[in-house]
């Protein structure tokens, strides 16, 4: 199957899925960066990018599936969506989103119960499915952290 322009653009964050090593590092960066532009925190905006970007996520992830094979590194829209959903409800300071990165990199990584187990799901909806998992627990963590010591 071929990849539209837009679609390739738009399913590895504009192109940083490309990245031969740690594309979603890289693809979570760009949705950090996005996070930074004034604004763009505000959940009256944030919340509708985030269910966009998931139902997108869900048919694009699928159309990479079947050009590149299961899960394929070079979809990383659900990276975006992810560290969105990471940064969601928190204070935007620089120190808080930073560490909000971090632990939802690690969260990514490490696939908490049921994020693994969700990636068996078909299509794009494993490939979305375990990054909310894993992003709602790094919302979570997060906000308990910023209650504690902010």
């Amino acid at each position: 199957m071929k990849l539209t322009v837009l679609e390739k653009a738009l399913g590895s964050t504009l192109f940083s899925g490309y990245i031969p090593f740690a594309s979603g590092t890289f693809s979570s960066a760009v949705a950090f960066a996005f996070y930074w532009i004034p604004g763009f925190e505000k959940p009256a905006l944030l919340i509708p990018l985030i269910i966009f970007f998931s139902l997108l996520g869900v048919f694009i992830g699928s159309r990479f599936e079947k050009s590149y094979g299961k899960d394929p590194s070079q979809c990383t829209i659900d990276e975006t969506v992810g560290m969105w959903i990471s940064l969601l409800f928190l204070p935007k300071q620089i120190i808080i989103t930073v560490i909000a990165f971090f632990i939802w990199r690690l969260l990514d990584i490490i696939k908490p119960f049921p994020a693994r187990q969700s990636e068996k799901l078909p299509g794009g909806i494993g490939i979305v499915t375990d990054d909310i998992i894993s992003a709602i627990y790094t919302s979570i963590i997060m906000n308990l952290i910023v209650i504690k010591f902010f």
